[in-house]
């Protein structure tokens, strides 16, 4: 029951993050503007992400991210194939931390957006199977 109510949980948040987010279907430089200013704040690992891979991708990356964030949130909160959208939610999520440059700083122990999410999907991952409550029974 625990990993059920985990899942509605990370299911709301990650339906309200895609939410905030609708704009960058219309819009990829909302994303392509954060990228950038996060560029001019990270250590070279991330700025090399940043430069090779998700600021050339911004303008797909922003329509997917949204997409996702929105299909993930639904089917954890349905109970719908739970290990495959908290996988997906949880490669997704670390993306965002390695370009942003908080997985690896002290601080993020701290971040309610780090631990408490990535530990939460990464169990979900796991163990997140034949849920009670769920659609996918």
């Amino acid at each position: 029951m625990a990993l059920r109510v985990l899942s509605v949980a990370l299911g709301v948040f990650l339906l309200f993050m895609g939410l905030d987010k609708l704009e960058w279907v219309t819009d990829s430089g909302i994303l392509l503007r954060q990228l950038e200013e996060w560029r001019g704040m990270v250590r070279p690992p991330a700025r090399w992400y940043l430069d090779a891979i998700a600021i050339p991708g911004a303008p797909v990356f922003a329509r997917i991210v949204v997409l996702a964030e929105l299909a993930a949130g639904t089917a954890l909160l349905l109970g719908v194939k739970v290990r495959v959208a908290a996988g997906l939610a949880l490669l997704m999520v670390i993306n965002f931390h390695v370009a942003a440059d908080v997985i690896f700083r002290y601080s993020y122990l701290t971040n309610g957006y780090g631990l408490p999410v990535v530990g939460g999907l990464l169990a979900l991952t796991v163990g997140g199977t034949r849920l009670p409550f769920s659609a996918s029974r």
